[in-house]
Protein backbone atom coordinates (compact mmCIF):
# COMPACT_ATOMS: atom_id res chain seq x y z
CA UNK A 1 0.00 0.00 0.00
CA UNK A 2 0.95 3.36 -0.99
CA UNK A 3 1.04 5.82 1.83
CA UNK A 4 0.21 9.11 1.51
CA UNK A 5 0.90 12.84 2.16
CA UNK A 6 -1.64 14.30 4.70
CA UNK A 7 -2.79 17.74 5.09
CA UNK A 8 -4.84 19.15 7.95
CA UNK A 9 -7.41 21.48 6.40
CA UNK A 10 -9.77 24.08 8.04
CA UNK A 11 -10.32 26.67 5.24
CA UNK A 12 -8.02 29.23 6.75
CA UNK A 13 -5.54 30.65 4.52
CA UNK A 14 -2.42 29.49 6.09
CA UNK A 15 -3.78 25.69 5.72
CA UNK A 16 -4.21 26.25 1.83
CA UNK A 17 -0.54 27.25 1.39
CA UNK A 18 0.01 24.34 3.10
CA UNK A 19 -2.18 22.55 0.64
CA UNK A 20 -0.30 24.10 -2.52
CA UNK A 21 2.98 23.05 -0.98
CA UNK A 22 1.73 19.24 -0.03
CA UNK A 23 0.35 18.87 -3.98
CA UNK A 24 3.86 20.25 -5.34
CA UNK A 25 5.48 17.32 -2.72
CA UNK A 26 3.73 14.75 -3.82
CA UNK A 27 4.36 15.39 -7.71
CA UNK A 28 8.22 15.58 -6.69
CA UNK A 29 7.13 12.23 -4.80
CA UNK A 30 5.23 10.14 -6.72
CA UNK A 31 2.48 10.33 -3.87
CA UNK A 32 -1.44 10.66 -3.03
CA UNK A 33 -2.27 13.41 -1.31
CA UNK A 34 -5.17 13.00 1.87
CA UNK A 35 -7.22 16.15 2.76
CA UNK A 36 -8.23 15.65 6.70
CA UNK A 37 -10.69 18.45 8.30
CA UNK A 38 -11.08 17.20 12.09
CA UNK A 39 -13.36 18.78 14.45
CA UNK A 40 -15.79 18.47 17.57
CA UNK A 41 -19.15 20.04 15.47
CA UNK A 42 -20.06 21.47 19.07
CA UNK A 43 -16.88 23.27 19.47
CA UNK A 44 -17.72 25.64 16.43
CA UNK A 45 -20.15 28.55 15.55
CA UNK A 46 -20.66 29.69 12.06
CA UNK A 47 -22.82 30.52 9.34
CA UNK A 48 -25.04 28.10 7.66
CA UNK A 49 -23.51 26.97 4.40
CA UNK A 50 -26.45 25.41 2.94
CA UNK A 51 -29.45 23.71 4.39
CA UNK A 52 -29.69 20.43 4.70
CA UNK A 53 -31.93 18.75 7.14
CA UNK A 54 -30.49 15.51 7.44
CA UNK A 55 -26.66 17.42 8.91
CA UNK A 56 -25.82 20.10 11.06
CA UNK A 57 -24.17 23.39 9.64
CA UNK A 58 -20.84 22.81 10.93
CA UNK A 59 -20.71 19.42 8.84
CA UNK A 60 -21.89 20.93 5.70
CA UNK A 61 -19.25 23.43 6.76
CA UNK A 62 -16.68 21.01 7.25
CA UNK A 63 -17.25 19.20 3.96
CA UNK A 64 -17.22 22.25 1.69
CA UNK A 65 -14.25 22.79 3.57
CA UNK A 66 -12.50 20.00 2.44
CA UNK A 67 -13.74 20.11 -1.16
CA UNK A 68 -12.17 23.75 -1.64
CA UNK A 69 -8.98 22.53 -0.47
CA UNK A 70 -9.26 19.14 -2.57
CA UNK A 71 -10.28 21.55 -5.68
CA UNK A 72 -7.00 23.70 -5.22
CA UNK A 73 -5.00 20.65 -4.93
CA UNK A 74 -6.21 19.39 -8.13
CA UNK A 75 -6.09 22.71 -10.14
CA UNK A 76 -2.67 23.54 -8.74
CA UNK A 77 -1.38 19.63 -9.59
CA UNK A 78 -3.68 18.05 -12.00
CA UNK A 79 -1.55 14.49 -11.84
CA UNK A 80 -1.59 14.22 -8.10
CA UNK A 81 -4.80 11.62 -6.67
CA UNK A 82 -6.55 13.45 -3.69
CA UNK A 83 -8.86 12.04 -1.19
CA UNK A 84 -10.90 13.79 1.17
CA UNK A 85 -11.88 13.38 4.90
CA UNK A 86 -14.09 14.76 7.31
CA UNK A 87 -13.38 13.14 11.32
CA UNK A 88 -15.61 14.11 14.16
CA UNK A 89 -12.59 13.78 16.68
CA UNK A 90 -10.40 16.36 18.16
CA UNK A 91 -7.75 18.03 15.63
CA UNK A 92 -4.68 16.86 17.76
CA UNK A 93 -5.95 13.41 18.48
CA UNK A 94 -7.43 12.62 15.18
CA UNK A 95 -3.90 13.92 12.94
CA UNK A 96 -1.51 12.13 15.45
CA UNK A 97 -3.50 9.28 14.32
CA UNK A 98 -3.28 9.80 10.74
CA UNK A 99 0.26 10.07 11.07
CA UNK A 100 1.09 6.62 11.96
CA UNK A 101 -0.04 5.89 7.90
CA UNK A 102 1.34 9.23 6.28
CA UNK A 103 4.74 10.00 4.63
CA UNK A 104 4.39 12.79 6.04
CA UNK A 105 2.09 15.13 7.93
CA UNK A 106 1.37 18.82 6.44
CA UNK A 107 -0.01 21.50 8.34
CA UNK A 108 0.21 25.53 8.11
CA UNK A 109 0.99 27.49 10.50
CA UNK A 110 -2.07 29.09 12.19
CA UNK A 111 -5.85 27.84 12.12
CA UNK A 112 -9.09 30.01 12.62
CA UNK A 113 -9.32 28.96 16.16
CA UNK A 114 -9.23 32.02 19.20
CA UNK A 115 -4.96 31.01 19.09
CA UNK A 116 -4.76 32.43 15.66
CA UNK A 117 -2.97 36.12 16.77
CA UNK A 118 -0.09 33.48 17.68
CA UNK A 119 3.01 32.82 16.38
CA UNK A 120 2.34 28.80 15.96
CA UNK A 121 -1.03 27.36 16.12
CA UNK A 122 -1.77 24.88 19.21
CA UNK A 123 -2.74 22.21 16.83
CA UNK A 124 0.91 22.35 14.53
CA UNK A 125 2.59 23.17 18.36
CA UNK A 126 1.26 19.51 19.26
CA UNK A 127 1.97 17.75 16.37
CA UNK A 128 5.42 19.03 16.47
CA UNK A 129 5.92 16.99 19.63
CA UNK A 130 3.49 13.68 18.69
CA UNK A 131 3.80 12.98 15.11
CA UNK A 132 4.90 9.21 14.04
CA UNK A 133 6.39 10.44 10.64
CA UNK A 134 8.15 13.86 9.77
CA UNK A 135 5.77 16.77 10.27
CA UNK A 136 6.11 19.77 7.87
CA UNK A 137 4.59 22.96 9.20
CA UNK A 138 4.70 25.37 6.42
CA UNK A 139 5.95 28.98 6.81
CA UNK A 140 7.61 31.75 4.86
CA UNK A 141 6.06 33.77 2.05
CA UNK A 142 3.75 32.81 -0.57
CA UNK A 143 6.55 31.26 -3.02
CA UNK A 144 7.57 28.27 -1.11
CA UNK A 145 7.16 25.23 -3.66
CA UNK A 146 8.22 21.62 -3.98
CA UNK A 147 8.56 21.20 -7.20
CA UNK A 148 10.54 23.87 -8.42
CA UNK A 149 12.58 25.33 -6.32
CA UNK A 150 12.65 29.12 -5.63
CA UNK A 151 15.66 29.73 -3.36
CA UNK A 152 17.35 26.15 -4.30
CA UNK A 153 18.89 24.73 -0.92
CA UNK A 154 17.85 22.84 1.61
CA UNK A 155 19.01 23.57 5.13
CA UNK A 156 19.90 21.02 7.89
CA UNK A 157 19.90 21.59 11.17
CA UNK A 158 22.82 19.26 13.03
CA UNK A 159 22.39 18.51 17.21
CA UNK A 160 24.66 17.53 19.34
CA UNK A 161 24.60 13.96 18.76
CA UNK A 162 26.66 13.93 15.54
CA UNK A 163 25.61 11.42 14.11
CA UNK A 164 24.11 9.95 10.67
CA UNK A 165 20.33 10.15 11.78
CA UNK A 166 16.71 10.15 9.93
CA UNK A 167 17.09 14.09 9.87
CA UNK A 168 20.41 13.91 8.03
CA UNK A 169 18.38 11.26 5.36
CA UNK A 170 15.35 13.20 5.08
CA UNK A 171 17.41 16.13 4.16
CA UNK A 172 19.76 14.42 1.65
CA UNK A 173 16.73 12.57 -0.02
CA UNK A 174 14.79 15.73 -0.28
CA UNK A 175 17.80 17.90 -1.84
CA UNK A 176 18.31 14.63 -4.19
CA UNK A 177 14.71 14.88 -5.27
CA UNK A 178 14.71 18.41 -5.93
CA UNK A 179 18.37 18.30 -7.53
CA UNK A 180 19.16 21.37 -4.89
CA UNK A 181 22.87 22.11 -2.81
CA UNK A 182 22.30 20.62 1.61
CA UNK A 183 23.77 22.88 3.46
CA UNK A 184 24.34 21.54 6.86
CA UNK A 185 24.50 24.23 9.42
CA UNK A 186 26.41 23.58 13.59
CA UNK A 187 25.84 26.65 15.57
CA UNK A 188 28.38 26.54 18.40
CA UNK A 189 29.45 28.83 21.58
CA UNK A 190 32.00 29.38 23.93
CA UNK A 191 30.61 29.30 27.64
CA UNK A 192 31.06 32.23 29.39
CA UNK A 193 33.09 30.69 32.18
CA UNK A 194 35.88 30.04 29.54
CA UNK A 195 36.05 33.19 28.29
CA UNK A 196 39.40 35.22 29.57
CA UNK A 197 40.55 39.07 29.05
CA UNK A 198 43.76 37.99 27.98
CA UNK A 199 44.52 39.05 23.85
CA UNK A 200 46.38 35.27 23.56
CA UNK A 201 44.31 32.98 25.44
CA UNK A 202 40.94 34.66 24.61
CA UNK A 203 40.93 32.70 20.91
CA UNK A 204 41.89 29.28 22.21
CA UNK A 205 38.35 28.31 24.12
CA UNK A 206 36.67 29.67 21.13
CA UNK A 207 38.51 27.67 18.74
CA UNK A 208 38.25 24.60 20.40
CA UNK A 209 34.70 24.46 20.56
CA UNK A 210 34.46 25.63 16.68
CA UNK A 211 36.75 22.29 15.91
CA UNK A 212 34.18 20.16 17.88
CA UNK A 213 31.33 21.93 15.85
CA UNK A 214 33.51 20.92 12.33
CA UNK A 215 34.02 17.66 14.02
CA UNK A 216 29.94 17.28 14.54
CA UNK A 217 28.96 18.08 11.32
CA UNK A 218 31.69 15.39 9.62
CA UNK A 219 30.44 12.69 11.96
CA UNK A 220 26.69 13.36 10.80
CA UNK A 221 27.51 13.52 7.31
CA UNK A 222 30.10 11.22 6.85
CA UNK A 223 27.85 8.32 5.39
CA UNK A 224 26.22 10.72 3.33
CA UNK A 225 26.11 9.74 -0.44
CA UNK A 226 28.23 12.33 -2.62
CA UNK A 227 25.86 12.67 -5.76
CA UNK A 228 24.51 15.89 -4.41
CA UNK A 229 26.60 18.96 -3.79
CA UNK A 230 26.68 19.28 0.39
CA UNK A 231 27.97 23.30 1.86
CA UNK A 232 28.98 22.22 5.80
CA UNK A 233 28.41 25.75 7.91
CA UNK A 234 29.46 26.04 11.60
CA UNK A 235 28.06 29.26 12.91
CA UNK A 236 28.89 31.26 16.12
CA UNK A 237 26.09 31.84 18.17
CA UNK A 238 22.71 30.61 19.33
CA UNK A 239 21.67 28.09 17.45
CA UNK A 240 17.80 29.03 17.27
CA UNK A 241 19.10 32.52 15.92
CA UNK A 242 21.53 31.11 13.39
CA UNK A 243 19.17 28.27 12.34
CA UNK A 244 16.33 31.33 11.87
CA UNK A 245 19.08 33.40 10.12
CA UNK A 246 19.61 29.84 7.69
CA UNK A 247 16.35 29.72 7.21
CA UNK A 248 16.42 32.76 4.83
CA UNK A 249 16.87 31.76 1.42
CA UNK A 250 16.23 28.35 2.10
CA UNK A 251 13.65 26.28 0.70
CA UNK A 252 13.27 23.84 3.64
CA UNK A 253 14.63 23.72 6.78
CA UNK A 254 15.27 20.17 8.56
CA UNK A 255 15.49 19.52 12.66
CA UNK A 256 15.50 15.91 14.26
CA UNK A 257 13.62 15.30 17.53
CA UNK A 258 14.11 12.38 19.76
CA UNK A 259 11.35 10.44 21.84
CA UNK A 260 11.25 11.24 25.65
CA UNK A 261 12.20 7.19 27.43
CA UNK A 262 9.08 6.22 28.88
CA UNK A 263 6.82 8.59 27.83
CA UNK A 264 4.36 10.47 24.60
CA UNK A 265 5.60 12.86 22.70
CA UNK A 266 9.06 14.16 20.80
CA UNK A 267 11.64 15.95 23.04
CA UNK A 268 11.30 19.13 21.55
CA UNK A 269 13.81 21.67 22.86
CA UNK A 270 13.85 25.61 23.02
CA UNK A 271 15.70 25.74 19.62
CA UNK A 272 13.17 23.47 17.79
CA UNK A 273 10.07 25.72 19.71
CA UNK A 274 12.25 29.09 18.31
CA UNK A 275 12.68 27.88 14.96
CA UNK A 276 9.02 26.33 14.31
CA UNK A 277 7.60 29.97 15.84
CA UNK A 278 10.00 32.00 13.37
CA UNK A 279 11.80 30.34 10.22
CA UNK A 280 11.53 32.24 7.18
CA UNK A 281 10.87 28.95 5.16
CA UNK A 282 8.61 25.35 5.55
CA UNK A 283 10.13 23.66 9.08
CA UNK A 284 10.10 19.64 8.98
CA UNK A 285 10.39 18.10 12.49
CA UNK A 286 11.99 14.50 11.97
CA UNK A 287 11.72 11.94 14.48
CA UNK A 288 14.62 10.33 15.20
CA UNK A 289 14.59 6.66 17.31
CA UNK A 290 15.73 6.35 20.61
Amino acid sequence: MTLPIVVAVDGSEPSLRAVDWAADEATVRGLPLRLVYASLWERYEGTQLAADPHKPSEETMAEDIVQVAARRARSRRPDVTVSTEVLAEEPEYALVHESREAVLLVTGTRGRSGLAEALLGSVSLTLAGHAHCPLVVVRGSRDNQAATPVHGRIVLGVGEAGKESAAVRFAYEEAWRRGVPLDAVRAWRTPARETTDHPLMSAEPSRLHEQRAVETLDTALHNLPGDIETHRHTVEGHARSVLVAASHGADLLVLGARRRPRTFGLQLGRVAHGVLHHAACPVVIVPEPV
